[in-house]
């Protein structure tokens, strides 16, 4: 397997890999290969039977495509893309035959298009959450918020359901597969469950003007949708080991990985 983007969620796809025999070559800050290095790059391809990238769109193009796309022509191909590609539907649940293109992340929709239309296995994900990167981490460094939009709802996904998804579908046929969990909810609702873990108040409910968010912040709750995850059931035989934000929260707190 060669990845391009070593990240958060691609380093644990690779050691998912790993544990089962594969070599994993990638680029990336974790990675040994250094993407600007076109000779070292396509030297790796010619080892790979497998490409995934987890590399999202810079300045409205895909970065992967745009150099390396003349390369991908006998590998098997996976992409992790978002769920934003679906934009607001009004809390709606939303499967893969739904519209794409219509929200903020219209960079994304086109390279998640693109990849289709390579044959790729396009992997769309929610929020993603795991160890060092949970509510109850946003809780323990005060970071947490709760904003007071009633009826907005979110889809999430745990980082190593991610994995175990990625994972069932190197034997599935191309097309896109929503990676979420079972129960779509409020962010209020995950970061409430996260204090009463910690046996700690709930922080204040705020306004968005009160909470002084990031604009990419504040774009996200700009977007309100539930996530269907029928096709990767019934397709890749893929069931979330942690079907809702209280198995997972719980599993993180009773592990003692949270900043790991």
């Amino acid at each position: 397997m060669f990845i391009f983007g070593l990240g958060y969620t691609a380093s644990r796809i690779a050691a998912g890999l790993r544990g089962r025999g594969w070599v994993v070559e990638a680029t990336g800050s974790n990675g040994d290969v250094d993407f600007r290095d076109g000779a070292a790059v396509r030297d790796a391809l010619t080892r790979a039977s497998h490409v995934l990238s987890s590399v999202p769109p810079a300045e409205d193009a895909d970065p992967v495509l745009g150099r390396y796309g003349t390369d991908l022509t006998q590998h098997w191909l996976g992409y992790l893309s978002s769920t934003g590609v679906y934009g607001d539907a009004g809390g709606a649940w939303v499967d893969e035959s739904a519209q794409t293109g219509s929200g903020r992340r219209t960079a994304r929709a086109d390279a998640d298009g693109k990849w289709l239309e390579r044959g790729a296995r396009v992997f769309r994900l929610p929020g993603i959450y795991g160890p060092g990167r949970n509510a109850l981490t946003r809780v323990r460094e005060g970071k947490a918020n709760r904003i007071d939009l009633p009826g907005q709802v979110f889809s999430r996904v745990h980082v190593d359901d991610i994995v175990s998804g990625v994972i069932a579908g190197l034997g599935a046929p191309a097309g896109a597969y929503n990676l979420s969990d079972d129960l779509p909810a409020s962010q209020n609702e995950v970061i409430e469950e996260a204090c009463a873990l910690l046996s700690r108040p709930p922080p204040p409910l705020l306004t968005l003007e009160e909470a002084r968010l990031s604009p990419m912040a504040r774009g996200f709750y700009g977007e309100n949708r539930r996530v269907a995850n029928g096709k990767a059931k019934r397709v890749l035989g893929w069931q979330p080991a942690f079907p809702d934000y209280k198995a997972g929260l719980r599993n993180l707190m009773g592990s003692g990985v949270l900043g790991t």
